[in-house]
């Protein structure tokens, strides 16, 4: 009979290990272009929460939310976990969420800056160089995933349009 250390100090079956791989992180990633975009997002994102926790407390949930959908979509990327749903169109899904944070973080940006607050007056700094992250993930994105005659090659939509 084998004791909880001996199954510990096992190596782990065949069928396990590659369970385990599904999570595996692929660390080019977070040097690619992609990645260095959403650290960046996310990092602003975190940033721009502080800022709101310490002046605006109603605002800080805008920036809560957009800092956790980042953090989802940064480890759907880095793992590829996202190619187990090949059923949902990422391409547009992280275009969607680029648009619907550059319109939260325009609103609150402007809404917090009224309070005339120094850390409101931050975030509202902050607010709009993160715009301008998303809006240019957002441009990279419909220019080479979904923009019809993309400029890197022909369009990924292509094959379900005869020529």
């Amino acid at each position: 009979m084998l004791s909880a250390r001996d199954r510990r100090d096992r190596p782990p079956e065949e069928g396990v290990v590659a369970e385990l791989q599904g999570f595996a992180v692929d660390k080019a990633f977070f040097t690619s272009h992609k990645g260095i975009l959403l650290e960046t997002e996310l990092a602003l994102t975190l940033i721009i929460f502080i800022c709101f926790t310490a002046s605006i407390s109603a605002y800080m949930a805008a920036a809560l939310l957009e800092f956790f959908i980042t953090l989802a979509f940064l480890f759907l990327y880095a793992t590829q976990y996202y190619q187990h749903f090949d059923r949902l169109n990422w391409p547009c899904l992280d275009f969607l969420r680029c648009v619907s944070a550059i319109i939260i973080f325009l609103v609150v940006s402007f809404a917090a800056v009224t309070s005339r607050d120094g850390a409101a007056i931050a975030a509202f700094v902050f607010g709009i160089i993160l715009v301008s992250v998303f809006a240019y993930d957002a441009l990279k994105i419909y220019r080479t995933e979904m923009a019809p005659g993309a400029i890197q090659g022909e369009c990924p939509c292509s094959q379900f349009h005869p020529s």
